[in-house]
């Protein structure tokens, strides 16, 4: 059932324009070398909503003080209203009955969106 998911939600659920997106905004922050640190975060997102079914985010125990520092700037500059978009695009596919799983995936990624050092995607399993 995830495979099925997964593979309407890379071709209707928005899953392949959002991975362009967080891939796009990733080659950015690598071009500008101070912001590697939110490159990799980018990444992380872009592989995340390509195939979010069956898979979760945790948290990261060695995690130390700087990825909490980067997690507040990130929060600021770009955290909010990219979870902003995630929440909007999630109750826009929560109208209809069909739509009802990526609206569930869009509220998955908006965790991710808001703190994303950190964190590890792993799956369910």
């Amino acid at each position: 059932m995830r495979l099925i998911l997964n593979i309407l939600w890379f071709i209707f659920g928005s899953g392949f324009v959002l991975a362009i997106g967080y891939g796009f905004a990733a080659l950015i922050c690598f071009a500008l070398i101070v912001t590697i640190p939110f490159g990799v975060a980018a990444m992380r997102l872009a592989v995340y909503s390509l195939w979010p079914f069956g898979r979760t985010i945790v948290d990261r125990r060695d995690a130390g003080v700087a990825s909490g520092l980067a997690n507040i700037l990130w929060l600021v500059l770009f955290g909010w209203w990219i979870a902003l978009a995630h929440i909007t695009a999630g109750v826009a596919q929560c109208v209809t009955i069909i739509g009802i799983p990526f609206g569930i995936a869009n509220f998955k990624l908006v965790p991710a969106a808001l703190w994303p050092l950190g964190r590890e995607i792993v799956d369910v399993d």
